[in-house]
């Protein structure tokens, strides 16, 4: 038996519910800490109903349910008053630290505002950054390749020398010179496609402090001139990125529950937050790839690259999201080779954009197939699906801006396929699909073959 007033607090209740307000943060008297059960009371009081439901919560060691009857007091008082009945409580099951290790490397990669790509000995290969205040850090790291990451940025109570085994820098605190902030070092082992460990890391560079708006400098004409034509990509995007990372962050932070226990029904409120929060992303992306591919001055920076190699990336990229389908990807395998002269981001992008279609549409437990050729003076790449397929009228528009094929899920922005064609016609190639409804899709990119690298080895398409 329990009371409470019109504010929705706990006045007195018996055991094991009184343990149990406790347990969830709450005191009494104090307002409802156990969600489920002030939601109940809170509808029961608005609408002066009885009402009779089950409720669950989770404490540090158990889940708890129990079937509750909340009546509104007919004392004049304008609380209610909670009956409970078939209490039960079930220790909780010991957690999939793997899981729980995945999740939190997730929720670092979303706001971490500095990458950088790391050999075996921790020495510096690659690195990315747009935080202005991590700008002198960046460029120094990307001009000093081949050096180890500690050598330029101050690691708090690191008193050993290099070389230092990683997992003790993992998590470990920084101070970085020209920014105010601090920052925690996140590395990660690189890994590639089948889940086995590569022979390098991933750098993070994590704040909890956000950078202050006033920290931005004044711009000049020309970045002025930039803005007013890439008013996405410039002023937009990067004002709104690091904002929904963090929502996405915190919100993946609740759903696993590594905060603490929560019940379900928040665990997939929050769930349904990152869900968005990760379209917010993607359509921010595509805007601002839409308004870079439909620039004047709009051209790409053509390389010596590997058609095979960069699908096998491509494919382990997006291995993990095949498997929870349980779709298997069928890539080039080692020794396959394509040369090809385009530019390697820009390729890969199409390439993602066409395997990701492919896992969202194609149903569970079937295949996606990724083929190479070359063809005389051009080299094809095919990735092709067991999905519904396309009909006639579909692969008419398929490629056009914001064509969506009628769907009103949230699959997209409708401009993956139609930036991936500008894309690709602007590295001299193309993008074309052959499909038939229930036969699958086959999208085929094509762009110059690598002449000057040999002949072509790769086996004709199937």
């Amino acid at each position: 038996m329990a009371l409470t007033d019109g504010g929705d607090c706990l006045l007195s209740a018996d055991e094991p519910l009184a343990s149990l307000q406790r347990q969830c943060g709450g005191e009494m008297p104090g307002i409802i800490a156990i969600p489920a059960l002030l939601e109940t009371v809170r509808k029961a009081r608005r609408y002066q109903l009885k009402l009779a439901r089950s409720i669950s919560a989770q404490t540090t060691s158990d889940t708890v349910s129990a079937w509750v009857e909340v009546v509104p007091r007919a004392d004049g008082n304008p609380g209610c008053e909670v009956r409970l009945a078939s209490w039960q409580a079930v220790p909780l099951a010991q957690g999939d630290d793997a899981a729980a290790a995945a999740q939190t490397n997730f929720v670092d990669r979303q706001v971490a505002e500095l990458a950088a790509v790391l050999d075996a000995g921790q020495r510096v290969l690659a690195v990315t950054s747009e935080a202005p205040d991590l700008a002198a850090l960046a460029d120094a790291m990307a001009n000093g390749l081949g050096r180890a990451w500690t050598e330029f940025v101050t690691v708090s109570g690191l008193e050993h020398r290099q070389p230092v085994h990683w997992r003790l820098l993992d998590g470990a605190r920084v101070s970085v010179e020209g920014s105010e902030r601090q920052w925690r070092a996140v590395l990660q082992p690189r890994q590639i496609l089948g889940g086995q460990p590569a022979d390098g890391f991933e750098l993070l560079l994590v704040s909890d402090t956000p950078l202050p708006p006033e920290f931005a400098p004044e711009p000049d004409e020309t970045t002025l001139a930039a803005r007013r034509n890439h008013v996405i990509g410039q002023e937009i995007a990067p004002a709104l990125r690091q904002p929904i990372a963090r929502i996405i962050a915190n919100a993946e932070t609740i759903r696993a529950k590594l905060a603490g226990p929560l019940s379900d029904d928040y665990a997939r409120y929050a769930t349904d937050i990152a869900s968005a929060g990760q379209l917010l992303l993607g359509l921010l992306d595509d805007l601002s790839d839409l308004e870079v591919v439909e620039a004047e001055d709009f051209s790409t920076a053509p390389d010596r690259i590997d058609l095979a190699a960069v699908a096998r990336q491509a494919a382990g990229i997006l291995a993990v999201r095949a498997r929870e389908k349980a779709i298997a990807i069928d890539a080039p395998r080692n020794g396959e080779t394509l040369p090809a002269v385009a530019e390697f981001r820009r390729v890969l992008q199409i390439l993602i954009n066409l395997i990701g279609n492919a896992i969202r549409y194609a149903p569970a437990n079937s295949q996606i197939w990724i083929r190479i050729e070359r063809r005389g003076d051009l080299a094809c790449i095919v990735v092709a699906d067991q999905g519904p397929g396309l009909g006639s009228d579909q692969v008419a528009v398929v490629f056009d801006k914001f064509e969506r094929l009628g769907r009103s899920d949230e699959g997209g922005s409708g401009l993956g396929l139609y930036i991936s064609r500008k894309l690709a016609r602007a590295m001299h190639g193309d993008l074309t699909v052959d499909s038939a409804p229930g036969q699958g899709a086959r999208f085929e990119l094509v762009v110059p073959f690598d002449k000057q690298a040999g002949e072509d080895n790769a086996p004709p398409l199937p």
